[in-house]
């Protein structure tokens, strides 16, 4: 099913690559972050080309609830305790001036952009919002308690970040990128060094930025333990209440809800690619009892890779390699953490440096409770006996009866029911 983004925008149209081309930065990928750097390096002056394999934004973005927010749940009393203090002030600064960049370019562009309050919310343990709250205070952020909310169910509490925002992201990259160097119907096929191979021709650069969603090279960096992919789902009402503001559980198999236009946006469903979760039909039976009045005008479904420590891994791709960098591992977050990652790439490909740079750091420790798991979610798919075996790792893949596709449980490559590739890190179909 495609999302209310795709059905309501005017895709601009590229060229596939045809011959050889050299430039200083190749950018691979053009969803939002990959676009966004492609932005900031024309502005910058910097000679650049985006390849994309498919079509633009044809991938994660466009699927995303489109929230641009520095609010990412209930993070910054848990970056105080893992990271300290600095760096978790580094994070708030980080997307905080995303959030104005987005604010500061819509002003020019027609694409629904609107600024909402924005509340994580619990269910059950006040003391949760509370000590978010004492968090912020340490940060010097401006935050409010809340506990009546416009939801259909009471809440513990929640916490209200202000002046956050929404948008139509496809027309907002249909604006940005009229004028910008792109090449679409171009999958790259093989890295060697810092020379791309794609179908119809190489591409030479000085420096590569792989903003693929999941990172395709599995011999650095070791994304294959660091990030795991996790499937939500959405349903678009007509004839729902407007909420005001944009609304989000603490859990991550909770439910999220904002308006646009019209329609009611619930998100949730939630489940680790591979697995079994509540997806549509979950918000379908929710609805169906807080909302007997509404139509279902839209559903879709999204993937968002996780990191070990619930912040994105941006900057150079390991330790060992050079000229080669990175952005992944948004953790539901995409929209803000693209900016976020463009303005910290812009200015490294560059040679300069980025006062955020640190926090994001690909080669930051990945000593954290999440590697464990998944080693073990790899190990166990890795020895499963299956016919159908996804070429990323070799991992069984699992059927996903709900969008009629097959899954895999270790990295969350997807395929079509006869074998097409859907989804990455696998770069090409499954073989008979």
């Amino acid at each position: 099913m495609e999302s209310l983004w795709k059905q309501t925008w005017e895709h601009p149209d590229f060229a596939a690559l045809e011959g050889d081309i050299s430039t200083d930065v190749l950018i691979i990928g053009g969803g939002m972050a990959g676009i966004l750097c492609a932005y900031m390096l024309q502005r910058a002056g910097v000679p650049y080309v985006l390849a994309e394999a498919g079509t633009l934004c044809g991938g994660i973005t466009q699927n995303t609830t489109a929230k641009i927010t520095n609010q990412h749940g209930l993070i910054y009393d848990k970056l105080i305790r893992e990271f300290g203090l600095e760096a978790a002030g580094q994070y708030l600064s980080a997307n905080e001036e995303a959030l104005q960049k987005y604010r500061e370019l819509c002003r020019d562009i027609d694409c629904d952009f609107e600024d909402k309050d924005s509340y994580v919310y619990v269910l059950n343990d006040r003391l949760k919002i509370e000590r978010e709250l004492s968090a912020l205070e340490k940060l010097c952020f401006h935050s409010e308690f809340a506990d009546n909310l416009p939801l259909p169910f009471s809440v513990a509490g929640a916490l209200k970040f202000p002046n956050q925002a929404q948008f139509h992201p496809l027309k907002f990259v249909s604006a940005i990128s009229k004028d910008l160097h792109i090449y679409e119907h171009t999958p790259v096929r093989e890295l060697a060094n810092t020379t791309a191979v794609t179908d119809h021709g190489k591409i030479s650069a000085k420096k590569i930025i792989v903003a693929t969603h999941f990172p395709f090279l599995n011999k650095h960096g070791s994304y294959f333990l660091k990030l795991y992919q996790h499937r939500s789902y959405v349903i678009a009402l007509e004839n729902a209440p407007d909420v005001g503001g944009m609304y989000v559980d603490e859990a991550q198999k909770g439910m999220s809800f904002r308006n646009y236009r019209n329609l009611l946006l619930i998100g949730g469903g939630d489940h680790r690619t591979g697995k079994r979760g509540g997806g549509w039909e979950e918000l379908r039976d929710f609805a169906a009892r807080h909302y007997p009045g509404a139509e279902e005008k839209y559903s879709w479904a999204t993937q968002d890779c996780m990191s070990l420590d619930g912040v994105p891994y941006i900057g150079p791709y390991s330790a060992s390699t050079s000229n080669l960098y990175v952005a992944t591992g948004f953790n539901k977050w995409g929209m803000t953490s693209s900016m976020v990652a463009a303005m910290i790439l812009s200015d490294l490909v560059q040679g300069k440096e980025n006062p955020y740079a640190d926090v994001f750091s690909p080669s930051r420790t990945i000593l954290r409770p999440q590697l464990a798991v998944n080693g073990f979610e790899a190990i166990v798919n890795l020895l499963t006996p299956s016919a159908r075996r996804c070429p990323h790792l070799g991992c069984a893949l699992k059927w996903n009866s709900t969008e009629h596709s097959w899954d895999c449980p270790c990295h969350g490559s997807r395929f079509t029911e006869d074998g097409k590739l859907i989804d990455n890190p696998a770069t090409g179909d499954l073989m008979e």
